[in-house]
């Protein structure tokens, strides 16, 4: 009888390896200069047809800040509806040649020149100083608070003018870092809400279950849920559904309370000084500049947002100082032709260029062109006008999320597992949005905010500034940013990446996309070129 073999060893197994705590266990993602989603770039164009239907759909987005802020400041002046139809087109106008001044001679990017929502409250305060004196008419109080308006943009757009050609503010700005743009960047619910869920069915949903008309969905959903929901609103108002609502519900949702159609011009040109000499107050001009400092905040992180969905890269220190002062530049001309506002760039226009992956800096420019259209021709403009107020709003809640979204990404370029770069991010947004909020519940309807003191100028420009998020959010990000181990945590902060941007020559590819048009730059004066 044969041996038998051995039993076989009883084989070990090695434990299950363990993946090292906060180790990734899916794909990661290796940090993106360009959306690669996007369709068309700053320099690459759509057909002729599409572009002038994207203007157009441009036009329609910028025109939901004009007439908002005109809705609500002109019947405060003593203005009729007549005057608040002319406002809006010089606003238009003034709109349309600071979107031509920016794209031909400043950042060059695309992104659309609008009325700022900052000049709300030393307009108040203008109009609040005028509600006690004695005037033969409205009208005329109406045209004294506007003159007095004039006479404070034109000599507060000197601090931009010079702030932004001195180089002031391009040297701020490379104080910056991705951690500091980060942070930067309802009434008729029956009308609002199905707005705005409609543009999310149609515009993302809808296009992937119609595989045919996606590129058309995509690009012009938000004209075709307008044209839809401003339909709606219109049978609500001939249903006679809003005959008994409040008198702010009847003007913000009806379709017929605008008055602008039957009060607007056929035809009016905006010229200087129409509505009379400008009135120069010190009180008032001081409040002014708080604004102008408010713009320059919020149109530079716009400008920021506006490169990278239009396939460019952040624009260098000298551009942004050099695209401040031509706002500044635009402001003196707003204060001659007698705007009711300064302008500051679009985010909603550039929440657009994500909304439709399109970033033509040409669609941007022919946009500019149904701008003077409707300026000069009032009755068209005004039917335009007319589309109720909660439909911008609705609009607005996507476009703005849009350009949130995309300052976001900038914190790719930094290292986003830093508990420092974690605390500057977080306090910075929260400071950003606790602050304005602030400052906004505790301001009265004439324009006082909650800073008082006895110097009147003073309050103006604290109550300014502070009440905007992205002004609060640039200053708190940029203090703790290059304050707190700011010379130990250099590459934490992303300045690798960030630093060449922001000289001209720093990348290679900042003069294909910031550099001035053909032979411009040889009628420069060298001191003045970066």
């Amino acid at each position: 009888m044969g041996e038998t073999a051995p039993p076989p060893p009883p084989q070990v197994v090695a434990p299950p390896s363990q993946m090292p705590l906060g180790a990734a266990r899916g794909p990661t993602w290796t940090p993106a200069e360009q959306l690669h989603q996007l369709q068309y770039c700053i320099h690459s164009n759509p057909s002729w047809p599409e572009a002038f239907a994207l203007a157009f759909q441009h036009y329609i987005v910028m025109l939901g800040s004009i007439v908002i802020i005109a809705s609500s400041l002109v019947p405060q002046m003593g203005g009729d509806h007549g005057d608040k139809a002319r406002v809006i087109q010089t606003m238009l106008f003034m709109s349309a040649i600071n979107t031509l001044i920016q794209t031909f001679l400043g950042t060059r990017l695309p992104t659309v020149m609008t009325a700022s929502f900052a000049f709300t409250l030393p307009v108040l305060s203008i109009i609040n100083d005028y509600s006690d004196r004695n005037f033969r008419s409205e009208h005329e109080r109406f045209e004294v608070t506007m003159r007095t308006i004039q006479g404070s943009l034109i000599v507060s757009s000197f601090l931009n003018i010079f702030i932004g050609f001195s180089k002031a503010w391009g040297n701020f700005t490379r104080f910056f870092s991705p951690i500091v743009i980060v942070p930067v960047l309802a009434n008729c619910v029956e009308i609002g809400l199905p707005m705005l869920i409609l543009l999310v069915i149609t515009q993302q949903y809808l296009r992937r279950a119609l595989p045919r008309a996606h590129h058309i969905l995509e690009r012009f959903a938000l004209l075709l849920c307008i044209a839809l929901v401003w339909s709606f609103a219109a049978v609500l108002t001939e249903a006679g559904a809003y005959n008994n609502a409040k008198q702010q519900t009847k003007q913000s949702c009806r379709t017929d309370r605008s008055f602008l159609i039957s009060s607007a011009p056929w035809i009016k040109f905006p010229y200087p000084f129409q509505w009379g000499a400008p009135i120069f107050r010190a009180s008032h001009v001081f409040g002014m500049m708080g604004a102008a400092i408010v713009t320059s905040a919020e149109s530079t992180g716009t400008y920021f947002a506006a490169a990278r969905l239009s396939g460019a890269t952040p624009p260098p220190a000298s551009v942004v100082s050099q695209s401040i002062g031509l706002q500044g530049v635009g402001m003196l001309l707003e204060g001659i032709f007698g705007a009711a506002v300064g302008t500051t760039a679009s985010v909603e226009n550039v929440g657009l260029l994500g909304l439709t992956h399109i970033g033509s800096r040409r669609v941007v420019q022919i946009s500019t062109g149904f701008m003077f259209f409707f300026a000069i021709f009032g009755k068209f403009g005004a039917f335009f006008a007319s589309i109720p107020l909660p439909i911008f709003a609705a609009m607005y809640c996507v476009l703005f999320g849009i350009v949130a979204a995309v300052g976001i990404t900038f914190i790719q370029f930094a290292n986003n597992n830093s508990l420092r770069n974690i605390y500057v991010l977080g306090l910075s947004l929260f400071l950003g949005i606790s602050i304005p909020q602030y400052f906004v519940s505790n301001t009265s309807p004439n324009g006082v905010g909650p800073v008082k003191t006895d110097g009147g100028w003073f309050d103006n420009i604290l109550n300014t500034i502070f009440s905007s998020s992205p002004t609060v959010a640039i200053i708190v990000g940029t203090l703790l940013d290059n304050t707190l181990d700011a010379k130990y945590a250099v590459d934490d902060r992303g300045l690798a990446w960030w630093r060449p941007f922001q000289s001209r020559k720093g990348d290679a590819r900042n003069e294909e996309f910031y550099s001035l048009p053909v032979r411009i730059r040889e009628y420069i004066p060298t001191r003045f070129l970066y």
